[in-house]
């Protein structure tokens, strides 16, 4: 009989008999892919092969691909939901909002060592297409488009640069006087910037 990972890999239906670890090899299956493949080239059905089990069960633990992309970050978070009161008041403040709901979410010590080391791990060879394929297309763009702002995957492209320049000097770098800036103080900084980005006219 075969064993090991070889039968973790084998097609079947639903979910696998004495499998406890089967969210966890769709995780790593899906991380791989990602990371490989880009958002878009990566299927939930591809995902189910590599993990070896049927894509319902993949949509059984985590719901849409969009879901699972965010899963396979293991963000203490999930940045739509942190992020979705940015968008439902307009695009009047938009900045502002966004900053203060990123800074909240960095500067809380629950949550800060989980999210530079997934920053740190942009920083590896995978990592720049995890973000630009995968996190602007599941979590920055979208909010662009609940704000109705025109050319909004352009727009919230530099939305983007300006708010991981800010982020990756605070938090990774901690380069000062921006790690020890006051929060209220980033946000009068940086945010009239990324109105602009979000409403005035652009080159």
């Amino acid at each position: 009989m075969t064993t090991g990972r070889a039968s973790r890999r084998a097609p079947g239906r639903g979910r696998r008999p004495g499998a406890p670890d089967t969210r966890a090899d769709i995780l790593a299956a899906a991380r791989a892919l990602f990371a490989a493949r880009g958002f878009a080239g990566t299927t939930i059905r591809a995902v189910a092969g590599e993990a070896g089990v049927d894509p319902a069960l993949v949509h059984h633990y985590f719901g849409s691909k969009a879901d699972l992309f965010v899963a396979s970050l293991a963000l203490p978070v999930d940045p739509r939901a942190a992020l979705a009161p940015v968008a439902q008041d307009g695009v009047d403040g938009a900045a502002e909002r966004l900053l203060r709901a990123l800074l909240t979410i960095w500067d809380d010590p629950d949550h800060r060592l989980a999210l530079v080391a997934t920053a740190r791990g942009l920083l590896d060879p995978s990592g720049p297409r995890l973000f630009a394929d995968g996190f602007l297309a599941v979590v920055i763009g979208p909010m662009g488009r609940t704000l109705g702002v025109d050319e909004p995957d352009r727009r919230m492209t530099l939305v983007a640069s300006q708010v991981v320049g800010v982020l990756l000097l605070r938090y990774l770098l901690e380069v000062e006087p921006l790690a020890s800036m006051p929060a209220e103080t980033v946000v009068a900084t940086y945010a009239p910037t990324l109105q602009h980005y979000l409403t005035d006219p652009l080159p």
